[in-house]
């Protein structure tokens, strides 16, 4: 695999080597149509072309982009890019409140929906710092007919009626504009690369999971580091110009951001899948593309595995099954290889790290681990005082490279603690064994205090995941009147007729006392974060507010 050149200094420089060398290839997919190499770069060509000419938008500018998996995406990112706007990825499902919170946050002069907009979000977005609305539809980027029938389809679904409304004002601030049209008036104008381009490149907001959300500046340097880092890791298993990326998973998440773009480099054709819960919408996109990558986190090959017509598919082509976002267990790694037949690859990475920083070479994997650190990638295990710990020693898990973010956004004090002397402070727990693997043990904050006694909730999940009755499950620690914490376990099962009893015979015949859960709760689902990743901070607020997942 041909790693990312020297002279690639920025996402509009690697594009325009795309674009040369792989043309008239398909690079994108959505539901039927197509876009080329040379389509992205002529289309981000004109939307930059009209920041430029048509608004009053400066280099550094922030744009939000809130969309599902469409073809728009990447032309968007690019696009933006190339006129010096700095990308915000935003949940296209966020609620009123949190997106105007992103949007204040971040400053956002303009921002990117799907129409026609609920008139709750317009009534907020006076309110906000948005003075530019652009709008797209599903099928904006498809031929005629299948252009109509899919932006029906999306106004019914969303309840819009009649014709959405592209173009005008919104109050005497805003100026809403259709994709559509900016792509015809840019067809006329004309596109100058900046002069300078701002080091930062994306502002990726976390998930909050530790407090309120942050946005971590990733600068264009740490994005294509990070890039070529993974290329490395990968060669010579992915062929230039010869994979088929099956997407499922959300664009604006980090992981799968990195992935497309990873895929995207090497002249990769990447099929966007804009949900992967329509399982026969994803059947009938694997018939057509059969793969050779697929991504995914563990709670999707839950899913897919237990789907009869995804279990009728042709794997003889899927060579590489990547996971990522959250831990792989056992139970469903093994499921995934006896119904593919082929190995899940593993890896670790945070929002900071632009995410990548170890991941399994596809050709030695090695189950229960994230692999090696990635190149010019620096991994330290700490103990408490920050102390480095010997190899096979669980401690705190730290990461220095060129991958890793420029700070919060606007979070000097963050900023600081997160990053002493150059080093992340990952807020995870691991070690590294002998042969240097990465293994991930689990968030500090959710390591659960039972009478002085350290408890990893994925250490268990993992082990009680293996019960052929349960589906999956979520461990969590409550508050006792005593000092310290209990277990609690919730439990999809698999089979109705499993029993509670049952369940925790099974803990106590393969865990230590202390680490059997003290209560357990069947439920049919366990809540979830925007990419599909189990939320234990919402488990445990509704198990102390006595509400259940069901």
């Amino acid at each position: 695999m041909q790693a990312v050149s020297p002279d690639v200094a920025s996402l509009s420089d690697l594009l325009i080597q795309l674009a040369r060398r792989f043309d008239e290839r398909p690079a994108f997919g959505h539901l039927g149509a197509r876009i080329s190499f040379a389509d992205l770069d002529r289309f981000s060509r004109r939307f930059a072309a009209w920041v430029q000419h048509e608004t009053d938008l400066q280099p550094g500018d922030r744009i939000v982009l809130q969309l599902p998996n469409l073809m728009q995406y990447p032309i968007l990112l690019f696009g933006a890019r190339r006129a010096g706007l700095v990308v915000v990825n935003a949940n296209p499902l966020l609620g009123v409140e949190e997106a105007t919170l992103l949007l204040r946050d971040s400053g956002a002069r303009a921002l990117v929906r799907l129409a026609p907009l609920p008139v709750e979000s317009l009534q907020a977005l006076v309110n906000s710092p948005v003075e530019y609305l652009i709008t797209t539809e599903p099928g904006d980027l498809h031929p005629v007919a299948g252009r109509v029938l899919l932006n029906l389809l999306s106004r019914f679904k969303s309840g819009g009626v009649g014709r959405a409304r592209s173009n005008g004002r919104i109050g005497p601030a805003i100026e809403q504009v259709s994709l559509s049209s900016i792509m015809q008036k840019g067809a006329g104008l004309v596109w100058l690369p900046p002069e300078r381009y701002p080091e930062l490149a994306l502002l990726q907001y976390t998930g909050g999971t530790t407090g309120p959300a942050k946005g971590a500046m990733l600068s264009e340097r740490a994005l294509l580091s990070n890039l070529a880092q993974l290329q490395d890791r990968m060669q010579p298993f992915v062929l230039p110009g010869r994979e088929r990326l099956l997407q499922p998973l959300p664009f604006y998440h980090i992981y799968s951001f990195t992935l497309t773009l990873l895929m995207l480099s090497i002249g990769s054709y990447i099929e966007l899948v804009p949900d992967p819960r329509r399982t026969r919408s994803l059947v009938r996109c694997w018939d057509r593309l059969n793969p050779t990558i697929l991504a995914g986190i563990n709670p999707l090959f839950i899913h897919l595995c237990q789907q009869p017509e995804f279990q009728r598919l042709d794997f003889s082509a899927l060579k590489l099954t990547v996971s990522g976002g959250m831990a792989l267990t056992r139970s469903v790694a093994s499921r995934w290889k006896e119904v593919t037949g082929g190995e899940i690859c593993e890896g670790y990475g945070l929002t900071e790290c632009s995410p990548v920083v170890s991941v399994n070479r596809p050709d030695a994997i090695r189950l229960g681990t994230v692999g090696k650190p990635l190149s010019g990638t620096e991994i330290q295990i700490l103990d408490e005082e920050r102390k480095p710990l010997p190899h096979g020693e669980v401690g705190d898990i730290w990461v220095r490279g060129p991958q890793l973010m420029s700070g919060y956004w606007h979070q000097r004090e963050a900023t600081e603690s997160a990053m002493p002397a150059g080093w992340l402070d990952t807020g995870d727990i691991g070690l590294i064994d002998g042969e240097g693997f990465l293994r991930i043990i689990d968030r500090r904050k959710e390591v659960i205090n039972v009478s002085g006694f350290k408890v990893y909730p994925s250490e268990l999940e993992d082990i009680i995941a293996c019960h052929p009755d349960i589906l999956e499950c979520a461990v969590v620690g409550l508050p006792e009147h005593c000092g310290g914490e209990q277990i609690k376990l919730y439990v999809v099962p698999a089979n109705q007729q499993l029993s509670i009893r049952q369940v925790r015979d099974y803990c106590r015949e393969r865990l230590t006392a202390y680490k059997v859960p003290r209560s357990v709760e069947f439920c049919r689902w366990l809540p979830r974060t925007p990419v599909g990743k189990v939320s234990r901070r919402d488990l445990r607020e509704m198990a102390l507010q006595g509400r259940r997942p069901h």
